[in-house]
Order: structure tokens, then C-alpha cells, then sequence
């Protein structure tokens, strides 16, 4: 992969043998090996069997959880808050494994579309629960570096299952207690009905 990076400076028109680049290379590796770890990630070994049958039947979630990923189109990042909310059936997952099922979708070329899902379908897969929710919002720097140059905008998708997509109240109650920065798309005030995701069931 150095050389690479060193043949993509020189196209740049730089030199790669001056003093502030000589360990660019290297260090570019480096990063964009960690960025991308999440492809040789095992899910399973992530959740290490902290699954637990519980008596409890009422939402829990998860809010605030940073995030950073880099978008696969212009491999420049995006970055923001990702809200998780499952009313478990009848097994719940360990909440520090959560973030950590973020991460490794995150550290992936990835369009929010797509993270966005992945992060709901294996939660879905791995508890069946009653219902979760998946709320992502991002700055995407191919939008506010290049592009439309639109540095305050930022893009919010969200994947809802089971009693999300189906119980306006639900629904309702999720986005409330996550207090987003801005609306969810689809849902207009007085009509909850109208809401709008990713993926549904």
C-alpha cells in the first residue's frame, strides 16, 4: 500500500522524498488500516455470548453514540451521532456491545444508508426483539469540503423494525427521548403516520 500512496503523491505533484513527507506512507497506511478494520471483524466474537434472557419488556437505548466512517465515493469521512433503541422479546444484549457493533460497521467504506441498516438488521438477527430503532445523523465532509460546499448541513437516516415501523407511538416516544437535532425525514408535526426510513419489515 506505501507505494501506492507515494505513486498517488507524486501524481499529486508533490514530492514524496521531502522532509514532511517521507513517513506519509507509512502513516496513511496505518490509518487507513484502522479505518477499515471492521471488514476482518467476526460479529459474533464482537457480542462474545453477552446475550442474556431477562424478564423485561420495555424500550432500551442507546443515544449518543459517536461514530466515524468513510464514505465510499470520495473515501473522505463522515462522522456524527448514531441513536439505538430494541423493546427486547425476550433476550437482551450487553450495552457495551452496542457501540462496539457501531464501530465495526463504521470502520468500513460505507454509504449511511447502508451503516444505518447493517447496524439494525444485526441486532434484529442476533436478539429478536419486539422491535429496534437505528437513527444515524452525519457531517459528511464530500459535502462540505467539495461538492456543494454545504458546511452546516448534515444528513439524518434512521431503519426501523417490528413495533417502530408498525406503533405511531412507539415511534414517537423513540425520536422523543432521543431528541434529535433536527426532525427525522418523513415526519411532520401532526402527522406521525408519514414517517419514512431506511428499511422496514
Amino acid at each position: 500500500m506505501q507505494d501506492l500512496i507515494r505513486g498517488l503523491l507524486i501524481q499529486l505533484g508533490e514530492d514524496p522524498d521531502r522532509e514532511g513527507l517521507l513517513r506519509t506512507p507509512g502513516r496513511v497506511e496505518k490509518a487507513l488500516t484502522f479505518l477499515t478494520s471492521g471488514y476482518a471483524v467476526n460479529i459474533d466474537e464482537v457480542i462474545n455470548e453477552a446475550l442474556f434472557t431477562v424478564d423485561y419488556s420495555e424500550m432500551v437505548i442507546v443515544k449518543d453514540i459517536d461514530f466515524y466512517s468513510l464514505c465510499e465515493h470520495h473515501l473522505l469521512p463522515f462522522f456524527g451521532k448514531c441513536h439505538i433503541a430494541y423493546i427486547p422479546a425476550s433476550k437482551v444484549i450487553g450495552l457495551s456491545k452496542i457501540p462496539r457493533l457501531v464501530d465495526v460497521f463504521s470502520r468500513r467504506l460505507q454509504i449511511q444508508e447502508r451503516l444505518t441498516n447493517q447496524i439494525a438488521d444485526t441486532i434484529r438477527d442476533k436478539i429478536a426483539p419486539l422491535g429496534v430503532a437505528v437513527v444515524m445523523e452525519a457531517t459528511h465532509l464530500c459535502m462540505s469540503m467539495r461538492g456543494v460546499e454545504k458546511q452546516n448541513s448534515f444528513a439524518v437516516t434512521s431503519a426501523m423494525h417490528g413495533v417502530f415501523r408498525t406503533s405511531a407511538r412507539t415511534r414517537m416516544e423513540f425520536l422523543e427521548l432521543i431528541k434529535l437535532r433536527s426532525a427525522v425525514p418523513g415526519v411532520r408535526q401532526g402527522a406521525p403516520e408519514a414517517f419514512a426510513s431506511v428499511a422496514d419489515d
